[in-house]
């Protein structure tokens, strides 16, 4: 009995004992988990705060990041197609140092990127240095390349600038550098409102004419192997311009270096002798004072004469002697103008010359504008100005030019900015009335009538009235046998809308091109006999016209 209680007593103490080790040990333990708990939960709580708060966010921090500092606003036409758009892309990289299988990794590059050459990124991933594999990758190429797994192929995000219309308006809209900055065109000029302000920067160009009028010139530029062109297409009566093209042009998405100087602006920077176009500003400036109308009658007019020695010629030594002021105009003619401007004088032709825009540089949206180079008046200087040798302009200053001479002697300012940072210009007389109407009548006989020189831009319903000229390059103070055609042509005459202006520089002889004479008769001719502006330029413009015409009908 006791034994048993003995034992039973031993074995109710070492229950006891195992009880209150056991008791313990649990305490040490809960204490333990219950610790635990509070970190995670406390950690699950943070985490779960900054995952609602990033995502309540636009973009991530890295894009907001970049978006506020290397942004650039829209730039759209007057139709609100995109011209110019910063967007997001991918930057792919190479670290070679964290290559691990770099034959195998050659051949996975291969297989997306079958046309790079390989045996330079086999160099560079011999070598130690980081390298960029592919620039503004696209969404599938990087895909494929994550799917790879290869720690080596490093991915940056940036914002691009990018062009859709490639080479389009490359001179107008212009480049930016690597830090972000513009450094020609529209990107330089408005620089800092691209950069601040939140809106679109709209033009004044529509994509669609500016399409049209490229490819002309491209095409014809295959015909006639000029060196380069031009084209503006201006609205006469407020100054914006519609369509402004130079040849040769550059991708944009590219962003070369452009060091060579063919590649330059002619619409803007180019300075050139443009020749008879310059007549019309001699008959309107002696219309404007009054010194003679349409029908003054000029007679014995030789097919040369000399100033200080030099000769000055007939173009065409089958013009007659006897001649009207419109007569003058019509036919192109170089000793009837210096007639007229000799009536005219040399103070009132420089001041006409200086009010309509022509003399000095002109004041424009992009930095990229030529000057007129400077010289010194006389009598000489006079009598060859008067049919536009020996004195320069841009085509955008004749484009000027004509501009007021047609629409009734008001001033106007080329643009190529919808007034969206600027206020509307007050309308300025500047001619006196009447003198637009008797130009564009005369005009209008240039294209129309036989006796005319630019009678391919007679395209039926459109009411063409222009002026060709055609000019001697001096290179170096000598003048070449090279030439600079341009046709500036205006219409409808009745009542003008618009100015067109083609410039060819260094254009040749085609012998296979053929002509369709636009008198009905269905004549054609193949081959251009002459290299002038009235079977170069003004067969562009004509071509230029039939096309744009029903969608200025339309739109304008």
């Amino acid at each position: 009995m006791n034994k048993k209680k003995q034992n039973l007593f031993i074995f109710e103490n070492s229950n006891h004992f195992n009880y209150e080790k056991n008791k313990s040990n649990l305490n040490i333990s809960f204490n333990r988990i219950a610790f635990i708990f509070f970190v995670f939960l406390a950690l699950a709580f943070i985490f779960s705060f900054k995952a609602i708060y990033l995502g309540s966010l636009d973009n991530n921090i890295y894009d907001k990041k970049i978006i506020n500092s290397d942004n650039r606003s829209t730039i759209i036409d007057r139709e609100g197609v995109i011209i110019a758009k910063s967007v997001i892309t991918k930057n792919i990289g190479i670290n070679p140092k964290l290559v691990i299988d770099k034959k195998r990794l050659l051949i996975n590059l291969q297989l997306i990127f079958p046309n790079k050459n390989y045996e330079k990124i086999k160099k560079k991933i011999n070598g130690e240095k980081f390298f960029y594999f592919q620039k503004k990758i696209s969404q599938e190429k990087y895909d494929e390349l994550i799917l790879l797994g290869d720690k080596s192929i490093i991915t940056e995000q940036k914002i691009s600038r990018i062009y859709p219309h490639k080479n389009l308006f490359s001179h107008i809209i212009g480049q930016i550098d690597n830090d972000n900055n513009g450094i020609s065109g529209i990107e330089k000029s408005f620089d800092y409102e691209l950069k601040t302000l939140e809106e679109q920067l709209k033009l004044t160009l529509d994509t669609e004419l500016q399409y049209i009028i490229r490819e002309e010139l491209n095409y014809f530029t295959h015909i006639f192997k000029n060196i380069g062109s031009a084209a503006i297409l201006m609205n006469i009566n407020n100054g914006e311009i519609l369509s402004m093209v130079s040849l040769p042009d550059f991708n944009l998405n590219k962003r070369e270096k452009i060091k060579d100087v063919n590649y330059i602006n002619r619409a803007s920077k180019g300075v050139y002798e443009l020749g008879s176009v310059f007549k019309t500003f001699t008959i309107a400036a002696a219309l404007n004072e009054e010194i003679i109308e349409p029908e003054t009658e000029f007679k014995n007019l030789p097919k040369s004469t000399t100033c200080a020695g030099r000769p000055i010629r007939e173009y065409d030594m089958e013009i007659p002697s006897n001649l009207t002021a419109e007569q003058i105009l019509i036919r192109s003619g170089n000793i009837g103008s210096l007639r007229i401007a000799e009536k005219i004088g040399i103070e009132k032709f420089k001041s006409f010359l200086e009010n309509i825009g022509i003399l000095n540089k002109i004041d424009f949206d992009i930095e990229e504008v030529g000057e007129p180079i400077p010289f010194k008046w006389g009598k000489c200087k006079l009598a060859t100005s008067s049919f536009g040798h020996g004195i320069t302009t841009t085509p955008l200053q004749l484009a000027k030019g004509y501009s007021i001479i047609a629409n009734g002697g008001y001033n106007i300012k080329p643009t190529i900015i919808k007034k969206y940072f600027k206020e509307k210009d007050k309308k300025n007389k500047i001619l006196n009335e009447g003198v637009s109407e008797k130009i564009n009548l005369i005009l209008r006989k240039i294209v129309s009538t036989k006796e005319g020189t630019a009678n391919f831009a007679n395209i039926d319903g459109y009411e063409v009235g222009g002026k060709t000229g055609t000019a001697q390059k001096s290179e170096n103070g000598v003048y070449t046998k090279k030439k600079i055609n341009t046709f500036v042509a205006i219409f409808p005459t009745v009542k003008p809308k618009f100015v067109l202006v083609v410039l060819l520089d260094e254009p040749k002889l085609s012998k296979e091109y053929v002509y369709h004479f636009k008198d009905g008769s269905g004549w054609k001719l193949k081959g251009t006999p002459y290299n002038t502006a009235g079977w170069t330029s003004v067969e562009i413009a004509g071509k230029i016209i039939e096309k744009i015409g029903p969608i200025l009908a339309t739109k304008y």
